[in-house]
């Protein structure tokens, strides 16, 4: 008799700006969707998701009518994370734990094939509830998913002549980003998450959500485009 093979487990930070950049990314949902299932036999997929429009749009229109304390845009983006993590777990149901889960740091008995996290508490980002997920399930690398292709050497959307850099130390990765999260920076990777993934030597790869050919690609061990940091 054979044992039951043990799956991958893959962690995916999925950044709100894939989910909702504007609506509802439906097109983008139901390729992701059907991206994921083609990998189950073979990985348990931890997806942890971000705010995105949902949460501008909840902090702007507050904005108009009371100062608000850092604390309190945190919890409207921390539950805006968790809503965009139900819907996503809506569209796993058949396959997915049934609860959103909240405390990363908290080991629970998941046995399904996809597993949905949200945000935690204020001070904390998605990217660093993905690396904790990793440690508390023994996951070997985080996925990072946004807007951005890779790394670069300056910001390409002001300077012609910065280059992606494709590798990098975890070292000189925080030389660039700093030690403080601030949401509005937009960085690639939340420099606190950065900060446990290097103590656990976590592999990280920063990918294009929008091009989920090199997605494939990268779970294929193909040749892909992103950075990968470790």
């Amino acid at each position: 008799m054979t044992g039951r093979s043990v799956k991958i487990k893959t962690v995916i930070s999925l950044g709100g700006s894939l989910i909702i950049p504007g609506t509802i990314a439906t097109p983008f949902l139901k390729k992701f969707h059907d991206l994921i299932l083609s990998y189950l036999t073979k990985r348990q997929f931890f997806i942890v998701t971000g705010g995105g429009y949902t949460a501008r749009h909840y902090q702007d229109a507050v904005r108009h009518v009371a100062q608000l304390t850092r604390e309190d845009l945190d919890w409207l983006g921390i539950h805006a994370t968790r809503l965009n993590g139900h819907m996503v777990r809506t569209l796993f149901r058949a396959v997915a734990h049934p609860r959103v889960l909240h405390h990363p740091g908290r080991k629970e008995a998941v046995s399904e094939s996809v597993v949905i996290a949200g945000g935690e508490r204020p001070g904390n980002s998605t990217d660093h509830v993905a690396v904790k997920l990793a440690k508390t399930y023994q996951a070997s690398e985080v996925i990072n998913l946004s807007d951005v292709d890779t790394l670069y050497t300056k910001d390409p959307k002001k300077y012609k002549d910065a280059k992606p850099i494709y590798n990098i130390s975890w070292k000189n990765f925080r030389a660039i980003v700093g030690n403080v999260w601030d949401p509005g920076l937009h960085l690639p990777f939340d420099p606190i998450a950065s900060k446990l993934a290097e103590k656990m030597n976590l592999r990280v790869v920063i990918l294009d959500g929008r091009n989920l050919k090199n997605l494939k690609n990268y779970l294929d061990g193909k040749a892909f485009v992103g950075t990968v940091i470790e």
